[in-house]
Parts: structure tokens; C-alpha cells; sequence
């Protein structure tokens, strides 16, 4: 082998040795391993949820032996599907009411709560915000236990039961419009209001005509986002729940788990799944549509030169 060969391989091992000393030095440099952590979470995540709708399609009663397909059986022909079956279907809409009302309340003064925060500047605004974030510091567990010392302690006029729910949950979920309506303010800026208002527009009729159109896709979020939290809680309905009519999905498979459950309760839950999968869907849609002609206004404003 001649010189230059020896020189070039040393050269090339050399090389090679430098890139792997820098891959160690930084191995996530580039998306190396990055996306086979995050399939493997995905996967990890949704494995359960997969494995519970299946089964809610088995033939036979057993949760843990797949006894053949049947599509129907546990969701409308069996006796004790979740159409024949008054306790399921008695949960479903119990559920189904808990968090459209909760979704009535808490979306529309989480909204107003937000543009409050927005344009609060004197004493108090601090400890505004920090009411506003108490629902995600506190343990649920504790709001639950608090609110049930409320309604039984305090508001007896009130009570447990199904107004108690919706009025506990409404509160502990308004945190999240609040989040996402806020976050969608600082993105807008105030600029077109007051264009609005240079225009002649009152600050109602700038709040009304301008500002509420452009929170519109952070409103269909809060919406969606409020349903699927409220139709899946526990603690907090469980804590203020009273006899069997305020049982929602969630206490109701949590009450069967220490029983022989059948898969009617897979299905019920699936129903569950698929609704607020639904919504969420929808509202990612809308909020895509509404931000749309955002989008191309800003790629348009980035192409025109400076001083034209």
C-alpha cells in the first residue's frame, strides 16, 4: 500500500473517530433517537385506550380473551348494552348534561375573566392571576374535599348533587379558557381595537365586532377543551355526586371495577372517547379556518419590501 493510500485511510479513520466523539459530546443534536421516543410514547400512551375499545366489540363477556367481533352486541342488542341498559345510558346522559352545562358556565366567564386579567393594570391583578392558576396548583383531591365541606357546610341550600357537580365543576374548569383565551390576546395585540375605536367604534362595539371574531378559534378550543376535561372527571363528581341519578361515566366504571365488568362499559366509554375526540376535531378545524386568512395576511405583510 503506498503512502498516500495509509495517509488517506488514517485520514478517514481519523474523521470518523472526530464524528463519533461529537455525536457523544451531543447526540440530540439532530433528531436522531428523538422520534423513536416520541412513537414509542404515543404508542405506550394509546396502547390501554386501543386494547379498551376492542374489547367493547368482543363477542363474548370476557375482558381479557378475545371471543370474536360483533359490532352491535354491547351497544345496542344485549340486554345489558349501553342502549338497553337504564344504568348506562341514565350515566351516558348525565355526562352528557354535566359537561354541556359546565362547557355554558365556565367557557363564557373564563373568556371574560381573561379580558378582565388583559386590561387589569392596578392592586390586585397579581393575586387575580394567581386565583385564576389555583385550580392547577391544588390538588384536585383537595378542591373535591373543599367543595364538598361548600355545598354541605356552607350553601345547604344548594346541597350535593347534579346542580353541585355543574356548579364545582364550572369553577374548576374556568381556568382553562382563561389560559388559552389569554394567550390568544397577547398574540392579537391590542392594535385593532384601537383601529376600531380611531374609526368611530365605540369600546363596546370594538370588543363586540372586532375582538370577539378574532378570539373566536381560542373560544372553540376552550369549548372542546372544557368538554373532554368535564365529560371524564372524577374526583370533583364523584365528591359532589349523591345517589345513582348524579352517577356520571367515570364514577360508574370506577364503581364496577372491583366487579366482573362487561365490555357495555367498554362501550360506554368508548362513546365517551369518541365524542370528545369529535369536538376536539372540530374545534381544530374551526380554529384552522379562522386562522387562515391570519396567516396569509401575515405572509403577505412579510413580502412587501420596507417603505412601499
Amino acid at each position: 500500500m503506498s503512502g498516500t493510500a495509509v495517509a488517506e485511510a488514517v485520514a478517514e479513520e481519523r474523521g470518523a473517530t472526530r464524528r463519533f466523539g461529537s455525536w457523544l459530546a451531543n447526540p440530540w443534536a439532530k433528531a436522531r433517537f428523538l422520534w423513536v421516543i416520541a412513537i414509542a410514547y404515543v404508542l405506550w400512551t394509546l396502547m390501554p385506550v386501543v386494547i379498551a375499545v376492542l374489547f367493547s366489540f368482543n363477542a363474548g363477556k370476557a375482558q381479557t380473551a378475545w371471543q370474536g367481533f360483533s359490532p352491535t352486541r354491547w351497544y345496542l342488542r344485549d340486554v345489558n348494552s349501553v342502549w338497553r341498559d337504564e344504568t348506562l345510558r341514565r350515566a351516558l346522559m348525565q355526562s352528557l348534561k354535566l359537561s354541556t352545562l359546565t362547557v355554558v358556565i365556565a367557557v363564557p366567564l373564563g373568556v371574560a375573566f381573561a379580558l378582565a386579567l388583559d386590561r387589569w393594570r392596578g392592586r390586585g391583578a397579581g393575586t387575580s392571576n394567581f386565583v385564576m392558576l389555583f385550580s392547577f396548583i391544588t390538588p384536585e383531591i383537595a378542591i373535591g374535599v373543599a367543595l364538598f365541606l361548600f355545598f354541605t357546610e356552607l350553601v345547604t341550600v344548594v346541597g350535593l348533587g347534579f346542580k353541585a357537580q355543574v356548579f364545582g365543576l364550572s369553577m374548576y374548569e374556568m381556568a382553562y379558557p382563561v389560559i388559552v383565551v389569554r394567550a390568544r390576546l397577547l398574540s392579537i395585540g391590542k392594535e385593532y381595537e384601537e383601529a376600531a375605536m380611531d374609526l368611530g367604534a365605540s369600546p363596546t362595539q370594538s370588543l363586540r365586532r372586532v375582538l370577539l371574531p378574532l378570539l373566536a378559534p381560542a373560544i372553540f378550543a376552550s369549548i372542546a377543551i372544557v368538554f373532554a376535561s368535564a365529560i371524564d372527571n372524577f374526583v370533583i363528581s364523584q365528591r359532589l355526586s349523591i345517589d345513582a341519578s348524579t352517577q356520571t361515566i367515570p364514577i360508574l366504571i370506577y364503581a364496577s371495577a372491583r366487579r366482573a365488568p362487561l365490555p357495555s362499559l367498554n362501550a360506554l366509554a368508548s362513546i365517551t372517547l369518541l365524542t370528545s375526540t369529535l369536538l376536539i376535531a372540530l374545534a381544530f378545524v374551526l380554529y384552522r379556518r379562522s386562522t387562515r386568512h391570519e396567516r396569509r395576511r401575515l405572509s403577505v405583510a412579510e413580502s412587501v419590501p420596507v417603505g412601499i
